[in-house]
């Protein structure tokens, strides 16, 4: 690491602001990607016809088509179709941040996964809890609150902490439309300073650290969804 010492003064500072970025993205991203899969499992379970095709569709594409052609995809297309449309009723185009598009972009990526993890995760309630509550009259909204949601969460919680450390690792892919996260710093400093094995060893560390960091939430938030339930045993024990 003595190289990072003696490249030019900020390099190792512009990687930090990069990884600081990439977990900005993630976060968003996978916090869209939520709202998007609850919304959408919900559709498709409880849905009409309509409903659940066009969920169906959505889901098949996005996970069909490969994450980078999505991106590029949404990111150029969707950005240009959106100044269309303001242009067709008289606005001036927009220019869309960077973080604002890749927070939408993973999201939208983000919630056909997520609402497939979460649609599993439903049907793995007692359909018993869910129908006492309806025998009781609960409203949709209220049951959805109450019951669903907390009864889902230990069985969706493997599932989306996946979606979590690929959302990290997805934000990778918007060095290709040229935002400044973790990976687009490394290969900046890397060119600067011909010492490309350094820089990507370090981002390869910083990713490695940002893994073992969450695997901890993530485990502290599984305990506390399953206090109550009993304990897993895993295979071969």
């Amino acid at each position: 690491m003595e190289l990072l010492s003696i490249s030019p003064p900020g390099w190792g500072a512009n990687l930090l602001r990069g990884l600081a970025k990439s977990v900005q993205i993630a976060i968003g991203a996978f916090s869209l990607g939520i709202v998007i899969g609850i919304s959408g499992a919900w559709g498709k379970l409880y849905g009409g016809p309509m409903v659940r095709d066009l969920l169906g569709l959505y889901t098949t594409i996005v996970r069909a088509v490969p994450e980078l052609v999505l991106i590029l995809l949404l990111y150029y297309a969707g950005t240009d179709l959106i100044n269309r449309a303001l242009g067709g009723l008289g606005y001036p185009p927009i220019d869309i941040s960077g973080l604002v598009a890749g927070v939408v972009v993973l999201g939208v990526v983000q919630g056909a996964y997520a609402t497939e993890v979460i649609r599993g995760a439903i049907l793995s309630i007692p359909q018993g809890q869910i129908e006492a509550a309806r025998a009781y009259g609960m409203a949709p909204g209220k049951l959805l609150r109450r019951i669903t949601l907390p009864a889902m969460l230990p069985f969706a919680i493997p599932g989306l902490a996946n979606l979590w450390l690929i959302a990290t690792k997805d934000t990778a892919l918007l060095a290709v439309v040229g935002f400044s996260e973790l990976t687009q710093e490394t290969r900046q400093a890397g060119a600067a300073t011909k010492a490309y094995f350094t820089f990507f060893v370090a981002a390869g560390a910083l990713y490695l650290l940002l893994t073992l960091f969450s695997n901890v939430i993530i485990g502290a938030v599984e305990r506390r969804a399953r206090r109550g339930l009993p304990p897993v045993v895993e295979a071969g024990r």
